[in-house]
């Protein structure tokens, strides 16, 4: 566990290059071309966020708390008019910065070591999958209430 939490705290303490980094992913990406429309600081603000307190998020919060911070993110972006594709896409490139920063940073020459990245990669991969189930659940009942009330044109 030594071993996953300073690799958590290396994490942490990039957060703002990891934040840019991923803005510029998801700003070139093609698939996440309606990300373009959204203010570049929004973003930012939501990924730093996450790369700043990932310890509390993987280790602190529980079900209910990544549920509702992620269900308010796939509301936000329904009314967004983000196709919820996109919003899924995201999500994955927020993960697949993190991975390319951790290969380019972590160096495991020791069994211990190699343990400890397995367990925080399980970790970060549980957190990820329960982001996209309960952004895409916001987004569905975003769009659910919208069109209840004839708010919101099809995404």
């Amino acid at each position: 566990m030594m071993f996953s939490y300073r690799l958590v705290r290396l994490i942490e303490s990039h957060a703002d290059a990891l934040a840019a980094g991923l803005e510029e992913k998801v700003q070139t990406n093609c698939l996440s071309a309606h990300f373009r429309e959204i203010p570049v600081h929004e973003l930012r603000e939501r990924v730093y966020e996450i790369y700043r307190h990932l310890g509390e998020w993987l280790l602190g919060k529980n079900e209910l708390d990544i549920e509702h911070r992620y269900r308010e993110i796939g509301a936000r972006r329904a009314r967004q008019h983000i196709p919820l594709s996109e919003v899924v896409q995201a999500i994955v490139l927020t993960k697949e910065n993190l991975w390319d920063f951790l290969k380019s940073e972590a160096v495991m020459d020791r069994a211990i070591e190699i343990m400890g990245e397995l367990e925080l990669l399980q970790m970060l991969e549980m957190f990820f999958d329960r982001a996209i189930y309960y952004a895409a659940v916001g987004y569905e009942d975003e769009v659910a209430q919208a069109s209840r009330c004839g708010e919101l044109r099809a995404v």
